[in-house]
């Protein structure tokens, strides 16, 4: 945690990475909005919240702003892109949409990085942030795999779909069984949330939307249970041998 205005904007320029940053209501001088600027130009999630929440988090002279360091170091997706392919490897992307529960985001990203996912890609906003419980979970995976993020998912995707990925989506309301859907090549999978499953913008750029068959009265899967079952079937159908 870095508190105060001047350092805050000191820490953006040293090239420190936030998860978020909190501003207090009505906070507005000439510094504050060269801290604005600076936020928006390294897209940085940024918050207004009432001086109580900040006073909550910490007592000391905060001067109306708070930023939560980031505990891992995020990757560039059109750097990584093209270097996966330099290194004649067939891209695996994992995509998470509106996953708000830390422990899924930390156990999905444990079950992608020992299922060979060379990257995760999730929207700044709308999503679990990586704190400690995230990285618990994962039991460190988020050291050890790629993690992107972006502030337009649907772009992002379209830049993955333009370089040769297929885009499959993983919906109940999915054409194709998993297990019958074709899952070979340069992929980027797509998991949405539980409770609003993947938004309708993304899935209008999809390739394939697959399910999981479900025979019991339960109407879906965890988000990661059911992120496990389609990484490892990819895994499966490329033929990877341990």
């Amino acid at each position: 945690m870095i508190y105060g205005l001047h350092s805050v904007i000191e820490a953006l320029a040293a090239g420190k990475i936030f998860d978020k940053v909190f501003i207090r209501n009505g906070l507005h001088n000439e510094r504050s909005r060269e801290l604005l600027n600076a936020l928006r130009n390294r897209s940085v999630p940024y918050q207004f919240v009432p001086q109580e929440k900040l006073q909550r988090i910490t007592r000391k002279n905060h001067q109306g702003v708070i930023g939560l360091g980031s505990l891992i170091e995020y990757g560039n997706l059109e750097v990584l892109l093209p270097g996966l392919f330099e290194q004649g490897k067939t891209p695996f992307i994992l995509a998470l949409d509106e996953i708000t529960d830390v422990r899924n985001m930390g156990a999905l990203a444990r079950t992608a990085e020992c299922a060979g996912v060379d990257a995760l890609l999730f929207p700044i906003k709308g999503m679990a942030q990586i704190n400690a419980d995230a990285i618990k979970t994962s039991s460190g995976a988020l050291h050890n795999i790629s993690v992107c993020r972006t502030e337009n998912l649907t772009k992002s995707l379209e830049f993955l779909k333009n370089s040769g990925l297929k885009i499959i989506a993983a919906s109940e309301k999915g054409n194709a069984n998993y297990f019958n859907a074709n899952l070979t090549g340069p992929i980027a999978l797509i998991i949405g949330s539980e409770e609003k499953g993947i938004s309708s913008n993304v899935l209008s750029i999809v390739d394939e939307t697959v399910k999981i068959p479900l025979l019991g009265a339960t109407g879906s899967l965890n988000a990661s249970v059911a992120g496990g079952i389609l990484m490892y079937e990819i895994m499966r159908q490329r033929g990877l041998e341990i």
